[in-house]
Order: C-alpha cells, then structure tokens, then sequence
C-alpha cells in the first residue's frame, strides 16, 4: 500500500544538477525530503503500542466490559492518529505557497507573501523539545499582511536538531535548497 506521505518523490535523487524543480505535477502538495529516521521510528513504536492496545481492547471486549473494551479502543484510535500526524509534519510546498505542518497547527503561506528564506546558525528547539542547542534553521520571514507566518515574525521551518534531520547535516542542506529553490521559482519579488 503506498503512503504517499512517508515518501517525498524520488525524482530528487534521481535529477540531474541541471534541475532544480523536477516535479511534473506541481499544484499537488509534497514535501522536499524524506522523514527521518527519529520521526519515523516515533510513529512506528506509536503504532506498536496502538496494536498491543487494539489486542488489549479485543480482550476486554470478550471477557469484561464492553464500555472499558471502547476506552482502550478509542485510546488506541487516539495513538494511531497521532503518529500519522507526526509523519506528516514538516515544510511542504507546491505552486500554491508553502506549508509548515506542526503537530497541532498548519500554516499555509503563499508564495506572494513569502519574503525571505534563508539558513541562520542560531539556537534552535532539539527535537522540537523545550530545549535548545546550536544548530542551523530555515527561517522564513514572510513579508506584511495578516495571519499565517507574518503574525509570527521570523518561523523556523526546518532545523539540524529536528528529527527529519538530526545527525544528517548534508539531508539539511540539501533540504534546505530545494525550500530555497521552490521560492525562488514562484515567489514574487517587489520590482521585479
């Protein structure tokens, strides 16, 4: 079964230096990169865990309760949704804008509005955890107007800490320019 949202197109290997932007069908959303191992070895142990409670909830279902059997089956639905989410965070992009997929939040940002995007060393979150270490971001500054990114300020989309990246700093890098590159192509620079 494929899952369009474990996978960022393989073209990206596969090009040529020549191109920057291989994809054909560019109105569909897509993430630049692939997930990383911490995130998707995150959502494969929530899923694990998922399974033991759907089994646990089966068993309580045929022995006891059917009122608890719901609980864990509900608990379970619950850890199953999460991990999905947790692989579909990260930047996304297509012609339309650019998207930053949190956990909780998803902000769309279209190309018009995006105003600068550039790698700064700076602290950045480990992991997206309260703590801090030095480390490289993508920081979007997206230019005047209201909501999305701009009532932020500057948004680090991506960083060397988070957990598509940890440990990988040239996936960053390259990451990092197919963002740039993406900008570059569809946003719309004032006097230009």
């Amino acid at each position: 079964m494929p899952l369009p949202f474990l996978t960022a197109d393989r073209a990206f290997e596969e090009q040529a230096d020549d191109v920057v932007l291989p994809f054909h069908d560019r109105q569909r959303w897509r993430r630049p990169y692939r997930p990383g191992p911490y995130r998707v070895g995150l959502a494969a142990l929530a899923l694990l865990l998922a399974s033991f409670v759907l089994v646990a909830a089966v068993i309580i279902a045929a022995t006891t309760s059917v009122t608890t059997a719901w609980v864990w089956f509900g608990l379970a639905v619950l850890m199953i949704v999460g991990a999905l989410r947790g692989l579909r965070t990260g930047v996304w992009v297509s012609s339309a804008g650019l998207r930053h997929v949190s956990f909780f939040a998803t902000r769309t940002t279209p190309w018009a509005r995006v105003g600068a995007l550039r790698v700064v060393q700076q602290p950045v979150r480990w992991m997206g955890m309260p703590r801090t270490v030095q480390g490289q971001g993508l920081v979007l500054e997206a230019r005047g107007g209201r909501g999305g990114a701009a009532a932020d300020g500057a948004v680090v989309l991506l960083s060397t800490h988070g957990a598509d990246f940890l440990g990988q700093p040239e996936v960053f890098d390259r990451a990092a320019d197919t963002v740039e590159a993406w900008a570059d192509e569809y946003r719309t620079v004032p006097g230009r």
